[in-house]
This record gives structure tokens, sequence and C-alpha cells, in this order.
């Protein structure tokens, strides 16, 4: 089970992900960059596989081949980077 990044809804990921499938919550496309385990800002264009050419919007359906569901979900993934931050900067910004 993996979550849509936009609203957070379980999708199973064993079923396979279309260009056309659709969250049935928002409606939002599910084969996006941001749905992808390949996704990671940083990275050359954005993934961690060799693509050939960026892929401009993120959050649109697009043709990649390389594409695999992660679906971590958007706010689970922003409460927990805010959280490692937090307990990075307590650690290495701690004046005691």
């Amino acid at each position: 089970m993996g979550k849509c990044y936009f609203c957070g809804r379980e999708i199973d990921g064993s079923e396979k992900i279309y260009r056309s499938s659709l969250c049935p919550d928002c409606g939002i496309d599910l084969k996006i960059c941001y749905n992808c385990k390949f996704y990671a800002p940083g990275y050359q264009w954005d993934c961690r596989e060799a693509i050939s050419e960026p892929v401009r919007d993120k959050n649109s359906a697009n043709f990649c081949d390389f594409f695999s569901f992660a679906g971590q979900g958007g706010k689970n993934t922003n409460q927990e980077k805010q959280k490692a931050r937090s307990v990075f900067e307590k650690l290495f910004n701690d004046e005691q």
C-alpha cells in the first residue's frame, strides 16, 4: 500500500499504475514524478534513474518508463521532514 502524494489516500501499489490512472479521492494523476520511488530532489532532473530528458511538469501524468509507484503521500512526507529537521537542529544547534 502506498499513498497519493496530494491527498494521502491509500493506493494499492501492487496494481499497475497507468498514465490514465487517477486517485479515487482527489482525481489527480497517479503516474507522476511525486508518486515515483525514483523521485529525488537534488539529483539530476530530480530523478535517481538515468532519464534522457527532464520531466518539466512533475505533477502531471507522463510517459516515463522508469516509473514505479512509491506512494509515500505528500502530507506525511512533509511532516516527517519537518520532524527530522527539528531533531537535527536540536542536536547540532543546542548551546548547552
